[in-house]
Protein backbone atom coordinates (compact mmCIF):
# COMPACT_ATOMS: atom_id res chain seq x y z
CA UNK A 1 0.00 0.00 0.00
CA UNK A 2 1.29 3.46 -0.89
CA UNK A 3 0.55 5.99 1.83
CA UNK A 4 -0.57 9.54 1.07
CA UNK A 5 2.58 10.55 2.96
CA UNK A 6 4.50 9.70 -0.21
CA UNK A 7 1.94 11.18 -2.56
CA UNK A 8 2.17 14.54 -0.83
CA UNK A 9 5.53 15.14 -2.48
CA UNK A 10 5.30 18.21 -4.67
CA UNK A 11 6.19 18.51 -8.31
CA UNK A 12 5.88 21.88 -9.96
CA UNK A 13 6.65 23.12 -13.43
CA UNK A 14 6.20 26.81 -14.15
CA UNK A 15 6.76 28.26 -17.61
CA UNK A 16 7.67 31.94 -17.86
CA UNK A 17 7.97 33.71 -21.21
CA UNK A 18 10.72 36.31 -21.01
CA UNK A 19 9.80 38.34 -24.08
CA UNK A 20 6.73 40.11 -22.78
CA UNK A 21 4.24 37.24 -23.05
CA UNK A 22 2.86 37.97 -19.59
CA UNK A 23 1.90 41.51 -20.52
CA UNK A 24 -1.64 42.77 -19.96
CA UNK A 25 -2.70 46.39 -19.73
CA UNK A 26 1.02 47.35 -19.71
CA UNK A 27 1.53 45.28 -16.56
CA UNK A 28 4.14 42.52 -16.37
CA UNK A 29 4.33 39.84 -13.72
CA UNK A 30 7.85 40.02 -12.29
CA UNK A 31 9.77 38.08 -9.69
CA UNK A 32 10.51 41.36 -7.90
CA UNK A 33 6.79 42.07 -7.49
CA UNK A 34 6.16 38.55 -6.21
CA UNK A 35 9.09 38.06 -3.86
CA UNK A 36 10.46 41.53 -3.05
CA UNK A 37 7.53 43.91 -3.28
CA UNK A 38 4.90 41.42 -2.07
CA UNK A 39 2.52 42.91 -4.62
CA UNK A 40 0.43 39.75 -4.68
CA UNK A 41 0.46 38.93 -0.99
CA UNK A 42 -2.72 37.43 0.44
CA UNK A 43 -4.30 39.45 3.25
CA UNK A 44 -4.71 37.41 6.43
CA UNK A 45 -5.95 38.11 9.94
CA UNK A 46 -3.12 37.95 12.46
CA UNK A 47 -3.21 36.15 15.80
CA UNK A 48 -6.87 35.18 16.05
CA UNK A 49 -7.51 33.47 19.40
CA UNK A 50 -10.69 31.78 20.54
CA UNK A 51 -11.59 32.97 24.04
CA UNK A 52 -12.20 30.44 26.81
CA UNK A 53 -15.98 31.04 26.70
CA UNK A 54 -16.07 29.76 23.08
CA UNK A 55 -18.54 32.56 22.36
CA UNK A 56 -15.96 35.10 21.25
CA UNK A 57 -12.51 35.45 19.73
CA UNK A 58 -9.76 38.06 19.96
CA UNK A 59 -7.71 39.75 17.26
CA UNK A 60 -4.85 42.25 17.05
CA UNK A 61 -6.00 45.47 15.36
CA UNK A 62 -4.35 48.89 14.86
CA UNK A 63 -5.71 51.55 17.18
CA UNK A 64 -7.42 54.59 15.70
CA UNK A 65 -4.30 56.75 16.13
CA UNK A 66 -2.19 54.28 14.20
CA UNK A 67 0.17 53.81 17.13
CA UNK A 68 0.37 50.27 18.40
CA UNK A 69 -2.18 47.47 18.42
CA UNK A 70 -5.36 46.90 20.41
CA UNK A 71 -6.48 43.45 21.49
CA UNK A 72 -10.14 43.30 20.49
CA UNK A 73 -12.78 40.80 21.53
CA UNK A 74 -15.46 39.89 18.97
CA UNK A 75 -18.69 38.24 20.13
CA UNK A 76 -19.99 35.56 17.79
CA UNK A 77 -23.75 35.89 18.41
CA UNK A 78 -24.20 39.64 18.79
CA UNK A 79 -21.36 40.67 16.50
CA UNK A 80 -20.30 43.28 19.05
CA UNK A 81 -16.62 44.19 19.40
CA UNK A 82 -14.93 45.34 22.61
CA UNK A 83 -11.38 46.53 23.14
CA UNK A 84 -9.90 44.27 25.81
CA UNK A 85 -6.48 45.90 25.86
CA UNK A 86 -5.77 49.34 24.41
CA UNK A 87 -2.42 50.07 22.82
CA UNK A 88 -1.74 52.84 25.35
CA UNK A 89 -2.08 50.29 28.18
CA UNK A 90 1.02 48.63 26.71
CA UNK A 91 3.13 51.79 26.82
CA UNK A 92 5.76 51.45 29.56
CA UNK A 93 6.33 54.52 31.78
CA UNK A 94 8.73 56.92 30.12
CA UNK A 95 8.28 55.32 26.68
CA UNK A 96 6.76 57.15 23.72
CA UNK A 97 5.54 54.02 21.97
CA UNK A 98 3.57 50.94 22.94
CA UNK A 99 5.07 47.48 23.08
CA UNK A 100 5.06 45.61 19.80
CA UNK A 101 3.02 42.45 20.37
CA UNK A 102 4.84 39.48 18.88
CA UNK A 103 2.78 37.06 20.96
CA UNK A 104 0.40 37.20 23.91
CA UNK A 105 -0.85 34.67 26.47
CA UNK A 106 -3.77 34.95 28.90
CA UNK A 107 -3.58 33.60 32.43
CA UNK A 108 -6.13 30.85 33.12
CA UNK A 109 -8.49 33.31 34.84
CA UNK A 110 -7.99 35.98 32.12
CA UNK A 111 -6.91 38.52 34.78
CA UNK A 112 -3.35 38.89 33.44
CA UNK A 113 -1.81 39.13 30.01
CA UNK A 114 1.72 38.03 29.14
CA UNK A 115 3.23 40.03 26.26
CA UNK A 116 6.21 38.79 24.22
CA UNK A 117 8.10 41.65 22.52
CA UNK A 118 11.53 42.96 21.41
CA UNK A 119 12.24 39.53 19.96
CA UNK A 120 15.47 38.04 18.61
CA UNK A 121 16.14 35.09 16.36
CA UNK A 122 17.44 31.76 17.68
CA UNK A 123 18.25 29.47 14.78
CA UNK A 124 15.40 30.30 12.39
CA UNK A 125 12.70 31.63 14.72
CA UNK A 126 12.31 34.61 17.03
CA UNK A 127 12.10 32.74 20.33
CA UNK A 128 13.91 35.07 22.71
CA UNK A 129 13.02 38.61 23.72
CA UNK A 130 11.35 40.50 26.58
CA UNK A 131 8.19 39.59 28.48
CA UNK A 132 5.79 41.96 30.24
CA UNK A 133 2.75 41.22 32.40
CA UNK A 134 -0.32 43.47 32.16
CA UNK A 135 -2.65 43.33 35.17
CA UNK A 136 -6.07 43.94 33.65
CA UNK A 137 -7.77 45.17 36.82
CA UNK A 138 -5.13 47.67 37.96
CA UNK A 139 -3.65 48.45 34.55
CA UNK A 140 -0.14 47.87 35.92
CA UNK A 141 2.43 46.95 33.26
CA UNK A 142 5.33 44.97 34.70
CA UNK A 143 8.52 43.86 32.99
CA UNK A 144 9.83 40.41 33.86
CA UNK A 145 13.46 39.45 34.27
CA UNK A 146 14.75 42.70 35.75
CA UNK A 147 18.46 42.24 36.34
CA UNK A 148 18.79 39.77 33.47
CA UNK A 149 20.12 40.82 30.09
CA UNK A 150 17.71 42.45 27.66
CA UNK A 151 15.91 40.27 25.13
CA UNK A 152 17.19 36.96 26.55
CA UNK A 153 13.97 35.49 27.94
CA UNK A 154 12.41 32.47 26.23
CA UNK A 155 9.12 30.52 26.47
CA UNK A 156 7.65 32.35 29.49
CA UNK A 157 4.61 30.59 30.97
CA UNK A 158 2.24 31.38 33.82
CA UNK A 159 2.14 28.89 36.66
CA UNK A 160 -1.24 27.10 36.97
CA UNK A 161 -2.32 29.53 39.72
CA UNK A 162 -1.12 32.57 37.74
CA UNK A 163 1.09 33.87 40.55
CA UNK A 164 4.46 33.08 38.98
CA UNK A 165 6.06 32.95 35.55
CA UNK A 166 8.80 30.54 34.52
CA UNK A 167 11.17 31.23 31.63
CA UNK A 168 14.58 30.41 30.17
CA UNK A 169 17.42 32.92 29.99
CA UNK A 170 20.88 32.10 28.68
CA UNK A 171 20.21 28.36 28.85
CA UNK A 172 19.00 28.32 32.46
CA UNK A 173 15.48 28.15 33.91
CA UNK A 174 14.09 30.84 36.21
CA UNK A 175 10.86 31.33 38.18
CA UNK A 176 9.64 34.84 39.00
CA UNK A 177 7.05 35.78 41.60
CA UNK A 178 4.79 38.31 39.87
CA UNK A 179 3.68 40.12 43.04
CA UNK A 180 7.14 40.62 44.53
CA UNK A 181 9.33 40.53 41.41
CA UNK A 182 11.63 38.06 43.16
CA UNK A 183 13.54 35.92 40.65
CA UNK A 184 14.68 32.40 41.53
CA UNK A 185 17.28 30.70 39.33
CA UNK A 186 16.44 26.99 39.28
CA UNK A 187 19.28 25.64 37.11
CA UNK A 188 22.82 26.96 37.29
CA UNK A 189 24.81 24.70 34.95
CA UNK A 190 23.48 26.10 31.66
CA UNK A 191 26.01 27.59 29.25
CA UNK A 192 28.98 26.18 27.43
CA UNK A 193 27.91 22.71 26.34
CA UNK A 194 24.86 22.46 28.64
CA UNK A 195 21.42 23.57 27.41
CA UNK A 196 18.51 23.72 29.87
CA UNK A 197 14.89 24.32 28.94
CA UNK A 198 15.45 24.64 25.18
CA UNK A 199 17.21 22.70 22.42
CA UNK A 200 20.03 22.52 19.93
CA UNK A 201 19.64 22.82 16.17
CA UNK A 202 18.83 19.14 15.55
CA UNK A 203 15.81 19.10 17.84
CA UNK A 204 14.40 22.26 16.25
CA UNK A 205 15.06 21.21 12.67
CA UNK A 206 14.11 17.53 12.83
CA UNK A 207 11.61 17.35 15.70
CA UNK A 208 10.09 20.85 15.81
CA UNK A 209 11.12 21.08 19.48
CA UNK A 210 11.98 24.51 20.93
CA UNK A 211 10.15 25.07 24.21
CA UNK A 212 11.94 22.76 26.64
CA UNK A 213 10.15 22.89 30.01
CA UNK A 214 6.70 22.25 31.51
CA UNK A 215 4.90 23.31 34.71
CA UNK A 216 3.39 20.44 36.70
CA UNK A 217 -0.44 20.60 36.97
CA UNK A 218 -0.17 21.57 40.67
CA UNK A 219 2.57 24.15 40.03
CA UNK A 220 4.98 22.51 42.46
CA UNK A 221 7.53 21.23 39.94
CA UNK A 222 9.00 21.93 36.55
CA UNK A 223 9.99 19.12 34.18
CA UNK A 224 12.58 20.03 31.56
CA UNK A 225 15.00 18.78 28.95
CA UNK A 226 18.76 19.13 29.30
CA UNK A 227 21.13 18.71 26.34
CA UNK A 228 24.88 18.17 26.54
CA UNK A 229 26.58 19.11 23.26
CA UNK A 230 30.16 18.31 24.29
CA UNK A 231 30.49 15.38 21.85
CA UNK A 232 29.00 17.25 18.91
CA UNK A 233 31.36 18.38 16.16
CA UNK A 234 31.75 22.08 15.41
CA UNK A 235 30.74 23.62 12.11
CA UNK A 236 32.42 26.98 11.48
CA UNK A 237 30.72 29.85 9.69
CA UNK A 238 31.90 33.36 8.84
CA UNK A 239 29.93 36.47 9.77
CA UNK A 240 31.11 39.26 7.51
CA UNK A 241 27.97 41.41 7.31
CA UNK A 242 27.74 43.50 10.49
CA UNK A 243 31.28 44.78 11.20
CA UNK A 244 34.49 45.84 9.48
CA UNK A 245 36.11 42.50 10.21
CA UNK A 246 34.63 39.07 9.83
CA UNK A 247 33.85 36.98 12.90
CA UNK A 248 33.98 33.23 13.34
CA UNK A 249 30.73 31.53 14.37
CA UNK A 250 31.11 28.23 16.25
CA UNK A 251 28.05 26.08 15.59
CA UNK A 252 27.68 22.63 17.20
CA UNK A 253 26.29 20.69 14.25
CA UNK A 254 26.21 16.88 14.07
CA UNK A 255 26.65 15.36 10.62
CA UNK A 256 25.57 11.93 9.45
CA UNK A 257 27.22 9.23 11.54
CA UNK A 258 28.66 11.62 14.13
CA UNK A 259 27.54 12.14 17.72
CA UNK A 260 24.33 13.96 18.60
CA UNK A 261 23.74 15.84 21.83
CA UNK A 262 23.13 13.67 24.88
CA UNK A 263 19.61 14.60 26.07
CA UNK A 264 17.78 13.76 29.29
CA UNK A 265 14.59 14.80 31.11
CA UNK A 266 14.54 15.86 34.75
CA UNK A 267 12.22 17.32 37.38
CA UNK A 268 13.09 20.18 39.75
CA UNK A 269 10.99 21.82 42.49
CA UNK A 270 9.64 25.21 41.40
CA UNK A 271 10.89 26.58 44.73
CA UNK A 272 14.44 25.45 43.98
CA UNK A 273 16.40 22.32 44.80
CA UNK A 274 18.01 19.33 43.16
CA UNK A 275 17.03 17.98 39.75
CA UNK A 276 16.08 14.31 39.64
CA UNK A 277 16.59 12.60 36.27
CA UNK A 278 14.60 9.90 34.53
CA UNK A 279 16.78 6.93 33.62
CA UNK A 280 15.38 6.40 30.13
CA UNK A 281 17.00 3.26 28.65
CA UNK A 282 19.26 3.55 25.64
CA UNK A 283 22.16 5.72 24.52
CA UNK A 284 21.08 9.37 25.07
CA UNK A 285 23.20 10.42 22.07
CA UNK A 286 21.54 7.96 19.69
CA UNK A 287 17.93 8.36 20.77
CA UNK A 288 15.75 11.46 20.79
CA UNK A 289 13.47 12.39 23.68
CA UNK A 290 11.15 13.95 21.14
CA UNK A 291 8.18 14.86 23.37
CA UNK A 292 7.43 15.21 27.08
CA UNK A 293 4.22 16.41 28.71
CA UNK A 294 2.53 16.11 32.08
CA UNK A 295 -0.54 13.89 32.17
CA UNK A 296 -3.39 16.18 33.34
CA UNK A 297 -4.30 16.02 37.01
CA UNK A 298 -1.35 13.82 37.91
CA UNK A 299 2.31 13.75 38.89
CA UNK A 300 3.18 11.66 35.83
CA UNK A 301 4.81 12.68 32.58
CA UNK A 302 4.57 11.00 29.19
CA UNK A 303 7.89 10.78 27.32
CA UNK A 304 8.25 9.82 23.65
CA UNK A 305 11.63 8.29 22.83
CA UNK A 306 12.46 8.17 19.12
CA UNK A 307 15.41 6.11 17.92
CA UNK A 308 18.01 7.72 15.64
CA UNK A 309 16.69 5.92 12.57
CA UNK A 310 13.33 7.51 13.42
CA UNK A 311 11.35 4.33 12.78
CA UNK A 312 10.56 3.36 16.39
CA UNK A 313 8.77 5.52 18.97
CA UNK A 314 8.90 4.11 22.50
CA UNK A 315 6.41 5.80 24.81
CA UNK A 316 6.98 5.92 28.58
CA UNK A 317 5.00 7.18 31.53
CA UNK A 318 7.12 8.35 34.44
CA UNK A 319 6.23 9.18 38.03
CA UNK A 320 7.83 12.42 39.21
CA UNK A 321 7.58 11.11 42.78
CA UNK A 322 9.37 7.79 42.34
CA UNK A 323 11.11 8.56 38.99
CA UNK A 324 10.03 5.08 37.86
CA UNK A 325 9.29 4.56 34.15
CA UNK A 326 6.73 2.30 32.50
CA UNK A 327 6.69 1.49 28.80
CA UNK A 328 3.12 1.68 27.44
CA UNK A 329 3.52 1.82 23.62
CA UNK A 330 6.13 0.91 21.03
CA UNK A 331 5.10 2.30 17.64
CA UNK A 332 7.13 1.07 14.65
CA UNK A 333 7.33 1.68 10.92
CA UNK A 334 9.67 -0.04 8.47
CA UNK A 335 10.46 3.28 6.83
CA UNK A 336 9.94 6.39 8.97
CA UNK A 337 7.88 7.67 11.90
CA UNK A 338 6.83 11.29 12.21
CA UNK A 339 6.16 13.01 15.52
CA UNK A 340 2.66 14.36 16.12
CA UNK A 341 1.16 16.62 18.77
CA UNK A 342 -2.39 15.27 18.84
CA UNK A 343 -2.57 13.82 22.35
CA UNK A 344 -5.78 14.69 24.21
CA UNK A 345 -6.72 12.88 27.41
CA UNK A 346 -10.21 11.37 27.51
CA UNK A 347 -12.52 9.53 29.94
CA UNK A 348 -11.25 11.15 33.13
CA UNK A 349 -7.65 10.81 31.92
CA UNK A 350 -7.93 7.04 31.55
CA UNK A 351 -7.34 7.07 27.78
CA UNK A 352 -5.71 9.35 25.23
CA UNK A 353 -5.65 10.01 21.50
CA UNK A 354 -2.66 8.84 19.51
CA UNK A 355 -1.63 9.34 15.86
CA UNK A 356 -0.08 6.40 14.04
CA UNK A 357 0.50 4.93 10.58
CA UNK A 358 0.32 1.35 11.83
CA UNK A 359 -2.34 0.34 9.27
CA UNK A 360 -0.53 2.03 6.37
CA UNK A 361 -2.44 5.31 6.66
CA UNK A 362 -2.03 8.17 9.11
CA UNK A 363 -4.97 7.82 11.50
CA UNK A 364 -6.08 8.76 15.01
CA UNK A 365 -6.48 6.07 17.68
CA UNK A 366 -7.78 5.91 21.22
CA UNK A 367 -5.34 4.25 23.62
CA UNK A 368 -5.94 3.14 27.21
CA UNK A 369 -3.70 4.74 29.84
CA UNK A 370 -1.76 1.50 30.29
CA UNK A 371 -1.33 1.13 26.53
CA UNK A 372 -2.97 -2.29 26.41
CA UNK A 373 -5.94 -1.29 24.26
CA UNK A 374 -5.76 0.70 21.02
CA UNK A 375 -8.88 1.42 18.96
CA UNK A 376 -9.08 3.11 15.56
CA UNK A 377 -11.05 6.37 15.54
CA UNK A 378 -10.64 7.70 11.98
CA UNK A 379 -11.27 5.05 9.35
CA UNK A 380 -10.64 4.93 5.62
CA UNK A 381 -8.01 4.66 2.91
CA UNK A 382 -6.66 8.17 3.43
CA UNK A 383 -4.26 10.08 5.65
CA UNK A 384 -5.39 12.47 8.37
CA UNK A 385 -3.45 15.54 7.24
CA UNK A 386 -4.11 17.70 10.31
CA UNK A 387 -6.10 17.39 13.54
CA UNK A 388 -8.08 20.61 13.99
CA UNK A 389 -10.16 19.92 17.10
CA UNK A 390 -10.80 17.04 19.46
CA UNK A 391 -14.11 17.64 21.24
CA UNK A 392 -14.62 15.06 24.02
CA UNK A 393 -17.93 16.60 25.13
CA UNK A 394 -19.41 16.42 21.64
CA UNK A 395 -17.78 13.08 20.93
CA UNK A 396 -16.01 14.00 17.67
CA UNK A 397 -12.60 14.68 16.22
CA UNK A 398 -12.41 17.23 13.38
CA UNK A 399 -9.58 16.89 10.88
CA UNK A 400 -8.34 17.79 7.40
CA UNK A 401 -8.08 15.01 4.81
CA UNK A 402 -7.82 14.52 1.04
CA UNK A 403 -9.37 11.11 0.28
CA UNK A 404 -10.14 11.76 -3.38
CA UNK A 405 -7.89 14.54 -4.70
CA UNK A 406 -4.54 15.22 -3.06
CA UNK A 407 -4.43 18.81 -4.38
CA UNK A 408 -7.57 19.61 -2.36
CA UNK A 409 -8.19 19.51 1.40
CA UNK A 410 -11.49 19.31 3.26
CA UNK A 411 -12.72 19.12 6.85
CA UNK A 412 -14.04 15.78 8.07
CA UNK A 413 -15.15 14.48 11.43
CA UNK A 414 -15.26 11.03 13.03
CA UNK A 415 -16.78 9.79 16.28
CA UNK A 416 -14.31 9.35 19.13
CA UNK A 417 -15.88 5.97 19.97
CA UNK A 418 -14.84 4.73 16.51
CA UNK A 419 -18.37 4.07 15.28
CA UNK A 420 -19.65 5.14 11.89
CA UNK A 421 -17.81 6.50 8.87
CA UNK A 422 -15.88 9.70 8.27
CA UNK A 423 -18.27 12.60 7.64
CA UNK A 424 -17.33 15.41 5.26
CA UNK A 425 -18.07 18.83 6.78
CA UNK A 426 -16.75 21.19 4.08
CA UNK A 427 -19.40 21.99 1.44
CA UNK A 428 -19.08 19.79 -1.65
CA UNK A 429 -19.45 22.74 -4.03
CA UNK A 430 -16.41 24.55 -2.56
CA UNK A 431 -13.67 22.59 -4.32
CA UNK A 432 -10.19 23.55 -3.19
CA UNK A 433 -8.20 24.09 -0.02
CA UNK A 434 -9.97 24.52 3.32
CA UNK A 435 -8.45 25.42 6.70
CA UNK A 436 -10.27 25.87 10.01
CA UNK A 437 -9.53 27.40 13.40
CA UNK A 438 -12.18 25.78 15.57
CA UNK A 439 -13.51 26.79 19.00
CA UNK A 440 -12.79 24.14 21.63
CA UNK A 441 -16.47 23.15 21.82
CA UNK A 442 -16.59 22.76 18.01
CA UNK A 443 -19.54 25.16 17.72
CA UNK A 444 -17.83 27.84 15.59
CA UNK A 445 -14.79 28.22 13.38
CA UNK A 446 -12.71 30.73 11.44
CA UNK A 447 -12.87 29.21 7.96
CA UNK A 448 -10.43 29.92 5.11
CA UNK A 449 -11.09 28.76 1.57
CA UNK A 450 -9.12 29.13 -1.67
CA UNK A 451 -8.44 27.40 -4.95
CA UNK A 452 -6.39 28.04 -8.09
CA UNK A 453 -8.72 30.82 -9.25
CA UNK A 454 -9.98 32.15 -5.90
CA UNK A 455 -7.73 33.96 -3.41
CA UNK A 456 -8.15 33.22 0.27
CA UNK A 457 -11.61 34.00 1.67
CA UNK A 458 -11.84 34.09 5.48
CA UNK A 459 -15.10 34.07 7.38
CA UNK A 460 -16.65 33.19 10.73
CA UNK A 461 -18.99 30.20 10.45
CA UNK A 462 -21.38 28.10 12.48
CA UNK A 463 -19.57 24.78 12.23
CA UNK A 464 -22.67 22.63 12.85
CA UNK A 465 -24.38 23.98 9.73
CA UNK A 466 -21.30 25.39 7.96
CA UNK A 467 -23.19 28.64 7.40
CA UNK A 468 -21.42 31.97 7.23
CA UNK A 469 -21.91 34.35 10.17
CA UNK A 470 -19.51 37.10 9.15
CA UNK A 471 -17.11 37.74 6.27
CA UNK A 472 -13.68 38.71 7.63
CA UNK A 473 -11.48 38.91 4.49
CA UNK A 474 -12.31 38.25 0.84
CA UNK A 475 -9.11 39.43 -0.95
CA UNK A 476 -11.20 40.79 -3.83
CA UNK A 477 -8.59 43.46 -4.58
CA UNK A 478 -5.93 40.76 -4.97
CA UNK A 479 -8.12 38.77 -7.35
CA UNK A 480 -8.72 41.87 -9.47
CA UNK A 481 -4.99 42.60 -9.56
CA UNK A 482 -4.17 39.06 -10.69
CA UNK A 483 -7.00 38.97 -13.22
CA UNK A 484 -5.65 42.19 -14.74
CA UNK A 485 -2.41 40.38 -15.62
CA UNK A 486 -4.28 38.21 -18.09
CA UNK A 487 -2.39 35.06 -17.08
CA UNK A 488 -3.35 31.61 -18.23
CA UNK A 489 -4.86 29.46 -15.46
CA UNK A 490 -2.87 26.77 -13.72
CA UNK A 491 -2.95 23.42 -15.48
CA UNK A 492 -2.90 20.38 -13.20
CA UNK A 493 -1.47 17.06 -14.27
CA UNK A 494 0.21 13.97 -12.84
CA UNK A 495 3.75 12.64 -13.21
CA UNK A 496 4.33 8.90 -12.90
CA UNK A 497 7.85 8.33 -11.52
CA UNK A 498 7.41 4.59 -11.07
CA UNK A 499 6.83 4.01 -7.37
CA UNK A 500 4.37 6.86 -6.97
CA UNK A 501 2.36 9.29 -9.07
CA UNK A 502 3.02 12.93 -8.21
CA UNK A 503 0.68 15.89 -8.57
CA UNK A 504 2.02 18.83 -10.56
CA UNK A 505 0.91 22.14 -11.99
CA UNK A 506 2.12 24.37 -14.80
CA UNK A 507 1.50 27.95 -15.95
CA UNK A 508 2.17 28.67 -19.62
CA UNK A 509 2.82 32.11 -21.14
CA UNK A 510 -0.27 34.13 -22.01
CA UNK A 511 0.31 33.78 -25.77
CA UNK A 512 1.73 30.26 -25.60
CA UNK A 513 2.60 28.65 -28.93
CA UNK A 514 3.16 24.90 -28.76
CA UNK A 515 5.50 25.14 -31.73
CA UNK A 516 7.97 27.36 -29.88
CA UNK A 517 10.54 26.72 -27.14
CA UNK A 518 10.51 28.78 -23.96
CA UNK A 519 12.80 29.22 -20.93
CA UNK A 520 11.26 27.77 -17.79
CA UNK A 521 11.35 28.01 -14.04
CA UNK A 522 11.44 24.42 -12.81
CA UNK A 523 10.87 23.97 -9.10
CA UNK A 524 10.70 20.77 -7.05
CA UNK A 525 10.38 20.78 -3.28
CA UNK A 526 9.22 17.37 -2.27
CA UNK A 527 8.84 16.32 1.35
CA UNK A 528 6.13 14.75 3.51
CA UNK A 529 5.60 17.94 5.53
CA UNK A 530 5.41 20.51 2.76
CA UNK A 531 3.05 19.95 -0.14
CA UNK A 532 3.36 22.52 -2.95
CA UNK A 533 1.53 20.71 -5.74
CA UNK A 534 -1.80 22.01 -4.44
CA UNK A 535 -4.87 23.77 -5.77
CA UNK A 536 -4.06 27.19 -4.34
CA UNK A 537 -3.80 30.48 -6.18
CA UNK A 538 -0.12 30.78 -5.26
CA UNK A 539 1.42 33.95 -6.71
CA UNK A 540 3.08 35.12 -3.52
Amino acid sequence: MISFKLLRAAFIVSLVFCGGGLMAQNKKLTLEDIYTNNAYKVENIGQIRWMKDNQSYSTLEPNTEGKGMNIVRHEVISGNSTILVRADQLRPPGHSTSLKIDDYIWSDDNSQLLIFTNTRKVWRYNTKGDYWVLHLKSGKLQKLGNGLDEATLMFAKFSPDGRRVAYVSKLNIYVENIATGKILQLTKDGGGTIINGTFDWVYEEELDARDGFRWSPDGKNIAYWQSDTKSVGTFYMINNVDSNYSKLIHLPYPKVGTANSAVKVGVIPATGGITRWFAVPGDPSNNYLARMEYIPGSDEVMIQQLNRLQNTNTVWTGSTKTMMLKNIIIDKDEAFLDIHDNIVWLENNQSFTWTSEKDGWLHLYKVSRDGKQMELITKGDFDVVNINCIDPAGGYVYYIASPENFTQRYLYRSRLDGSGKAEKISPAHMTGQHTYQISSDAAYAIHSFENSSTPRRICLINLNTHTEIKLLKDNTALKNKIDALGLRPKEFFKVDIGDVVLDAWMIKPRDFDAGKKYPIIFHVYGEPAGSTGTGQLGYG
